[in-house]
């Protein structure tokens, strides 16, 4: 196949992970717990984009929050900095930079960024600087477990080094403002309170910190929570100062800064008898410092640990975080408060915990990241996990799991966790099974009525009417191929069974609403996953159809309903048959039309990515071939022939723009024979990486494995830390659901399948069959599985390492 874009060496580099300058600016990796929202660490080492307040919230910073390092060689000066590089251009700033991001205080002289997920790693570099200073950010995530993979806190491990030949005294600071009654900005970008907010100095049980509430705020109001900063270090270590100065300009800055920088301790109380200004704008503002302080004797180094929690239970009980809430109104709770029943409750728990925590996280993290797979690969299957922990998702008070499809900068974008973006992403089922359950019982039990119309966002979870407007045709059919794959994964035969009348009634839905002629070819008005309907066959959504016939056949067998089983396998043989022959044209499937420009917004004669999706979710599923297999490979080959571009210098989209200049992508379609309607679907001409992960590992599946990475890689290329952010793949709005479709990767290059039900688990990698290692998950167990092929005997050794869980009773397969 032609377009060889990058070298052998470049296809199959393993190299390390990349580490992003910072003059890398759009390169910030997202800190937090599944449902519990995120603040993003930056390549500077800034924190930004607090948003922990159940909703999105990009560009919001918080004042006087960061952390600070002061260091004295014996005999020489004191050195204060705050633990961030320096401000990179532009500096443009209506009123200078506020106070609050303490612009004009010194920083350290360079920083570098390095992301594998969980772990964020920062290194600093600074000439004045008597230690070496870096920083492990963490919130615990292991696969599997999902309440000990939701805590609402970071914890913060900066490692301080001695590389003189003199003893050094050190001191690392965390400084934050209390959010509890947080309600934004004014016009001077001056946060505002619903109440001050109170800070109080704890100890007991080996840990010591600072407890940031607001007591005089109800319960009920959406802001009522509270944070916690915490360490567990020795109390003769432990410096604080729980609350600054108080007053109406920035008093506190400047009476912390003074006292941090002259010898490194805090003076536990500020005041002043000055008479204060009759006009001041941070008045409610309190803020709050904690800091360890040590002698690290040439040689030494040491840890400086902190935890910072926050606990924001109340949510509005509707997707729209803007909806009132009126005196009486019942409000939404997140799950995490079921867990924790404050901040500083969250923060004890990581850290008495820590250990067990780490561990599971780090043995996550080995197992991913050894994994014999492309450097870039892993970037993509790792990076796109934040999606999970980002605003787009969260869990409510039962813990059922929710989500948008994205995040626009301050509200959620597009609600309802949507069938048709849903269904390409594979990172929720893998990692936590019992989470992805959850969607489908919503799906099925609760937005499917009696006559098998489901809808795709679903709205009455928050007690509204159901939504309203054509029902989905690729995301009801994906939805019972999830349902499938939700039950391989997990054994759970009694969750089929809870699920099998209203699936069963979904799919039948399909015949009467979007077959008009009974041919088993749908060819009504079909809703899809670009917004707009298609009319008459189409390869997308036909090909969804006979996926969900297969599945739904193999669940009514198991089920004892043989009547259906036998009217799906029947619509299946005779569909399937049909449709390839009424819609092959030759290299690929098109959309069977007699006037393309009679509807808008369709395909036609075009070579669309998505056509073959349902054999892409196939093979997800380990139901093997929907269509014929011949037919396939030339029609996912068609795909990367037409539709990937090299460049966009001379491209003419006048839809949205993912891809510009000289950045490599795959188009939604293309009409390399012509007849591109005079009105093509909306989104025909952008780049969405979802659908290019989707395809990339279609490719694979199909032995066309340098086509897929080649696709891989130039999504990873455009999320380069400079250009974007690596970990916020966007489509409409920041950490799109549809970029979890990159998990697929692992899936397809390590040729991995199960069923958890027959208790069997096999592996047939895609590439380095000799020597191969990749991370592996299911419902029950997750682990290391390596193959080597023996110099002697020729023979492959394999070995399956369980790092979680039990593997007893499953059969693993080469």
């Amino acid at each position: 196949m032609a377009k060889n874009v990058y070298t052998q060496e470049e296809l199959y580099s393993m190299q390390p992970q990349k580490r992003y300058p910072g003059e890398a600016k759009e390169a910030g990796f997202l800190l937090g717990g599944i449902g519990t929202g995120n603040i993003t660490l930056s390549s500077r080492g800034e924190l930004k984009d607090w948003e922990i307040f159940n909703r999105p919230g990009k560009g919001d910073f918080v004042h006087y929050s960061f952390f600070s390092v002061w260091a004295r060689e014996e005999g020489g000066e004191p050195v204060a900095k705050v633990l961030e590089s320096r401000f990179v251009p532009p500096y443009t700033q209506a009123r200078g930079y506020h106070s609050g991001a303490v612009a004009g205080l010194p920083r350290m002289e360079k920083s570098r960024l390095k992301g594998e997920y969980p772990f964020a790693l920062l290194a600093f570099e600074d000439s004045q600087l008597p230690v070496t200073v870096e920083l492990e950010a963490v919130t615990p995530f292991i696969p599997l477990n999902e309440d000990d993979s939701g805590i609402p806190a970071v914890l913060f491990r900066y490692k301080a080094a001695n590389r003189g030949v003199k003893p050094v005294r050190v001191t690392i600071a965390g400084s934050f403002a209390n959010l509890a009654g947080f309600e934004g900005y004014d016009v001077f970008e001056n946060m505002k309170y619903a109440e001050a907010g109170v800070n109080e100095y704890r100890q007991g049980s080996g840990l010591q910190g600072i407890y940031y509430s607001a007591p005089h705020l109800p319960a009920d109001h959406l802001r009522s929570g509270s944070m916690a900063l915490i360490t567990g270090a020795a109390p003769e270590l432990v410096t604080h100062k729980a609350t600054w100065l108080t007053g109406g300009w920035w008093d506190g800055i400047q009476d912390f800064w003074d006292d941090f920088s002259e010898d490194g301790l805090l003076e536990p109380e500020s005041a002043t008898d000055a008479t204060e200004s009759a006009f001041g704008p941070q008045g409610k503002l309190r803020v709050g410092s904690l800091g360890i302080r040590r002698m690290l004797q040439p040689g030494e180094e040491a840890d400086f640990e902190f935890t910072l929690a926050w606990h924001f239970p109340n949510r509005v009980r509707s997707w729209d975080e803007d909806a009132p809430v009126r005196e009486g109104d019942a409000l939404e709770r997140n799950y995490y408060a079921n867990l924790f029943r404050d901040a500083w409750e969250a923060g004890a728990y990581l850290l008495e915990h820590k250990e067990r925590l780490l561990k599971g996280s780090r043995d996550f993290h080995r197992a991913l990241f050894t994994s014999t797979l492309p450097d870039y690969v892993l970037d993509a299957i790792a990076s796109n996990i934040t999606v999970l922990r980002s605003p787009t998702c969260f869990r409510i008070r039962d813990g059922t799991f929710l989500g948008f499809e994205g995040s626009h900068d301050k509200k959620g974008s597009c609600e309802g966790t949507c069938t048709h973006v849903w269904n390409y992403a594979q990172t929720l089922a893998y990692l936590f099974p019992k989470l992805e359950r959850s969607a489908r019982i919503v799906e099925f039990e609760l937005e499917t009525d009696e006559h098998g119309e489901m809808a795709f966002r679903s709205w009455q979870v928050f007690g509204k009417p159901k939504f309203k407007m054509l029902p989905a045709t690729d995301g009801q059919l994906g939805a019972i191929i999830r349902l499938y794959r939700e039950w391989k994964i997990s054994g759970d035969h009694a969750f089929l069974r809870r699920l099998w009348d209203k699936a069963s009634r979904a799919l039948d839905f399909a015949f009467g609403h979007w077959d008009s002629d009974g041919d088993f070819v749908l060819d009504s008005r079909q809703h899809n996953t670009y917004d707009i309907e298609f009319y008459g066959p189409s390869s997308l959504t036909n090909s969804m159809f006979y996926a969900a016939l297969k599945a739904g056949a193999e669940m009514a067998e198991f089920m004892g309903d043989e009547a259906h089983a036998a009217k799906y396998r029947n619509a299946f043989e005779l569909g399937s048959k049909k449709m390839d022959a009424m819609l092959w044209g030759g290299e690929y499937y098109v959309q069977s039309l007699d006037d393309v420009d009679k509807h808008r917004y369709q395909y036609g004669k075009g070579c669309l990515s998505d056509q073959l999706f349902g054999q892409m979710l196939a093979h997800v599923a380990g139901l093997g071939y929907i269509l014929p297999e011949a037919h396939v490979k030339q029609a996912v080959a068609s795909i990367y022939k037409y539709n990937f571009r090299t460049n966009f210098y001379e491209d003419q989209n006048t839809q949205r723009t993912y891809a510009l200049n000289d950045e490599k992508g795959l188009v939604l379609c293309s009409w390399p024979e012509g007849g591109r309607p005079k009105l093509p679907f909306v989104y025909a001409q952008e780049v969405w990486s979802g659908i290019e992960y989707q395809v990339a590992a279609h490719l694979i599946y199909e032995g066309f494995v340098e086509e897929g990475l080649t696709i891989a890689r130039a999504v990873r290329e455009r999320y380069d830390g400079y250009r974007r952010n690596p970990w916020d793949e966007v489509e409409c709005g920041h950490h799109y659901a549809r970029s979890m479709a990159s998990w697929a990767l692992l899936l397809a290059l390590s040729g991995f399948k199960l069923d958890m039900g027959e208790g069997t688990m096999s592996f047939r990698p895609a590439i380095s069959e000799d020597r191969f290692s990749a991370f592996w998950s299911n419902g029950k167990a997750w682990g290391i599985y390596k193959q080597q092929r023996d110099p002697v005997t020729g023979q492959l050794e394999r070995e399956v390492e369980v790092l979680y869980g039990s593997l007893d009773g499953v059969r693993v397969n080469g």
